[in-house]
């Protein structure tokens, strides 16, 4: 009987996050990230003729666990001092001196235009990216991007699973001299911060890491819902941007002879980014890239909500993230104003709603024999409601997975208001009031 713990053992419990990590560490190149097109998200396949054994692969991925505290202490030296933010230096709004690459990116550039100061500047030799593939336009590629243009060609948000850190690899083969900065969703700096305690090499080479705020990453499903509510062929997609062209932004897509917009607001409300969570994104306690050196997200607050160029929010994590920052303003690479940690609550009110939440999550699964990860952390105790909003979650992407039902979606989606109430009376009728409330006082 095999005692050595694999990657499998994370496929077989449903704990994937799909980051890549196992596969980009794993020293025989016994493991390829493959899209299940089932399911809509990216899994590891393991070659169980290359494989050894080692216990790299599970010992890196972060879907079974991370235990954040011991994290934190080797980072930042010292347990998260905010419950819902981690640790911190400053809390700013910002956005790229270059008025092209600020509205040519999600919301304001500020990631593109500290990626390309940091590499003029002779800080790194490349970064780690994603962009959607030229040949594959539905695909995503993770790259080293080592100029300019490179790194612009990666300046736009990306809604489906990514498998960034496949690009581990390349890191790990070149000089070791060569410096990088990683850019990635929470998933992502979990697996990359796991990786650097087992390779001392692969810490050295990494110069910044910069995390993205999430939510969660809809499945590939979602796109496919997009283009068939549009009556577009996959086939016929010759390119898709999911945001950029101002703020909020929108879904580009190219065909042959024209090209069909759709606002942010308008796609993702359409059922985008309700009914296509893949099932560990539900199960997330990180949505602001708690681990990295500076995290980034859209700035949903006050005057910045209504600025068509885009703005973002910025936490400088660490002393490394800081300094980064106040030496591109230095030298007008970017713009930055300082605010106050409630500005940063209230523009990420939904994501850190949704942390609430998880504990919710965790009982209601468990309750269900199933799995969950292990996380040494802080948990916040979630309100009654926490477990309705949690079981309509995963009716909604119940729903999402059954192809035949979305012209209904569609009509939901619309009435949202609507939608929670058909999924509460549903949740009534079968009796799951009862059962909930019965589980939530005896928690």
């Amino acid at each position: 009987m095999n005692k050595n713990k694999t990657i499998e053992q994370v496929i077989g419990n449903k704990l994937c996050t799909g980051c890549g990590t196992c596969s980009g560490t794993c020293p025989q190149n016994a493991i390829e990230m493959v899209i299940d097109y089932e399911k809509g998200i990216y899994l590891p396949k393991l070659d169980r003729k290359k494989c050894n054994e080692c216990e790299i692969c599970f010992k890196v991925c972060p879907g079974h666990g991370i235990e954040f505290n011991a994290l934190n202490r080797e980072i930042f030296g010292r347990e998260a001092e905010d419950i819902l933010l981690g640790n911190y230096h400053n809390f700013y709004t910002g956005y790229a001196f270059d008025n092209e690459i600020r509205y040519h990116s999600a919301s304001g550039g500020l990631v593109t235009a500290l990626l390309i100061f940091a590499l003029e500047e002779g800080l790194i030799d490349g970064a780690l990216v994603s962009r959607m593939t030229e040949e594959n336009p539905l695909e995503p590629q993770p790259f080293i991007a080592r100029t300019r243009e490179d790194i612009i060609s990666a300046a736009r948000s990306i809604y489906c699973p990514v498998p960034a850190n496949i690009a581990l690899k390349e890191i790990l083969q070149v000089g070791e001299h060569e410096r990088f900065a990683v850019v990635g969703l929470p998933c992502h700096l979990h697996g990359l911060r796991k990786a650097e305690i087992l390779h001392n090499s692969l810490k050295k080479k990494i110069a910044f890491h910069f995390g993205l705020f999430c939510n969660h990453v809809p499945t590939f499903q979602a796109t496919d819902y997009i283009l068939h509510k549009v009556k577009i062929r996959r086939d016929d997609v010759k390119r898709l941007d999911y945001r950029g062209e101002g703020w909020p932004g929108r879904m580009s897509i190219t065909l042959k002879n024209k090209v069909i917009n759709l606002p942010l607001n308008d796609y993702w409300g359409s059922g985008f980014g309700s009914f296509f969570k893949p099932n560990r994104c539900t199960l997330c306690v990180d949505m602001v890239s708690e681990l990295s050196d500076i995290s980034f997200g859209d700035a949903w607050i006050g005057e910045y909500s209504i600025d068509p160029m885009g703005t973002s929010i910025i936490i400088s994590r660490s002393k490394t993230g800081e300094r980064l920052l106040q030496n591109a303003l230095d030298k007008q690479a970017i713009s930055l104003e300082p605010i106050i940690r409630d500005k940063v609550i209230w523009s990420t009110r939904q994501v850190i709603k949704f942390k609430k939440s998880v504990p919710a999550r965790f009982f209601l699964l468990r309750r269900m024999s199933k799995k969950v990860p292990e996380y040494k952390t802080t948990f916040l105790k979630p309100r009654v409601t926490a477990y309705f909003s949690g079981l309509s979650c995963y009716f909604y992407t119940y729903l999402g997975k059954r192809h035949f039902l979305w012209r209904c979606l569609w009509s939901l989606s619309r009435w949202s208001s609507i939608s929670r109430i058909i999924v509460l009376r549903i949740i009534k009728s079968l009796g799951l009031y009862r059962i909930v409330a019965r589980i939530v006082r005896g928690f």
